[in-house]
């Protein structure tokens, strides 16, 4: 028997064909109208049903390229199941090179948000209710703040089977378990009971071409271990660790930072970070890791005031060193290899 087609936004996806829908959004003060393309693969056979967002912040890129590079992939060509693919979610903030809406909101805590609501509310609420309602999973496409870099990392309830099972067959070394906020959208999928990965790597405004290699390569990991795709015979595969926690180290004092340690070095506590020096002259103060632990996360900006968050420190029950060794493996190959 025939798969049936999928419905979304009133349109029909037929069985073992691709398309492109177009949702409408709230216009623009100008009146120009605005639309979020969803691109949809509705595979032959049957399975699940995944969605794929990127630029819920508008300023993150590097999830708006690695979803054109995934839907470029002739493996999903053999897709079972269906695919929902939103490239940018926050087109609003994309045209502003902004991560908020126009309304100064963030999107990501304005989940499950609401039809007559904020603006932020509605496009929340459009969201939810044209693309995640229809689905089983998700992975959700995210990068670093303005000037702040992030080591590629899963962020996930690591506490669900079915998440953690998804979260080290995506490929990345570093899992981090991390907690739900109100309003997110990671929160809002859990009252529906979808498993859903949020990727971090590379830092906003940028694209960086090792989180988007990773990234591609982990969003096909987790279609192949949800029987989407079929299985590859041989893949190079990353051990992944677990986060027990995560650490910020903030600067003791204003002034310039002179950094000794970059992402993905493996530091132990005590150990020097940076240091941060006056413009004017005078004696550096030293910046030291308060817990040892892998540099998962560094503002890149130089310009600091006392109390900023310069390094984002993951801890680890495993051993440290290991999970270094591992980080370094995985940056080199996507540095020299890896998927385009």
């Amino acid at each position: 028997m025939a798969r049936q087609g999928f419905e979304i936004a009133g349109q029909v996806v037929a069985a073992g064909s691709r398309a492109v829908i177009e949702l409408e959004m709230p216009r623009l003060n100008t009146h120009t109208e605005m639309d979020m393309p969803v691109h949809v693969i509705h595979g032959r056979r049957d399975g699940p049903v995944i969605f794929l967002t990127a630029a819920i912040h508008g300023d993150e890129l590097n999830g708006v390229e690695i979803i054109r590079r995934t839907l470029a992939r002739k493996e999903l060509n053999r897709l079972a199941g269906t695919l929902l693919a939103i490239p940018v979610v926050n087109s609003y903030g994309l045209i502003q090179h902004s991560r908020y809406l126009p309304d100064r909101r963030d999107l990501n805590r304005s989940f499950p948000g609401s039809q007559k609501g904020s603006l932020a509310a509605r496009l929340a609420h459009l969201l939810i209710e044209e693309i995640v309602s229809k689905c089983t999973h998700g992975i959700d496409l995210h990068t670093g703040a303005i000037h702040r870099g992030n080591l590629p990392q899963i962020r996930a309830d690591l506490s669900d089977p079915e998440t953690l099972r998804l979260a080290r067959s995506f490929g990345v070394p570093v899992l981090l378990n991390s907690s739900l906020r109100d309003g997110s959208l990671r929160c809002t999928c859990k009252d529906f009971n979808i498993p859903v990965l949020l990727y971090e790597a590379g830092e906003a405004l940028r694209y960086d071409e090792v989180s988007i290699k990773a990234g591609v390569m982990g969003v096909l990991n987790v279609l192949r271990a949800l029987n989407m795709l079929p299985a590859r015979r041989k893949a190079r595969t990353f051990e992944p660790f677990i986060a027990r926690k995560s650490v910020w180290v903030r600067a003791p004092e204003s002034g310039m930072v002179r950094a000794v340690s970059r992402l993905g070095n493996h530091v132990e506590k005590g150990e020097l970070l940076a240091y941060i020096d006056d413009p004017y002259g005078g004696e550096p103060h030293k910046m030291l890791a308060s817990q040892a632990g892998i540099i998962i996360g560094r503002l890149e900006l130089p310009l600091v005031y006392e109390g900023d968050a310069v390094f984002h420190i993951a801890c680890f029950r495993d051993d440290v060193e290991n999970v270094s060794e591992e980080v370094e493996i995985f940056q080199e190959h996507f540095t020299d290899n890896g998927l385009r």
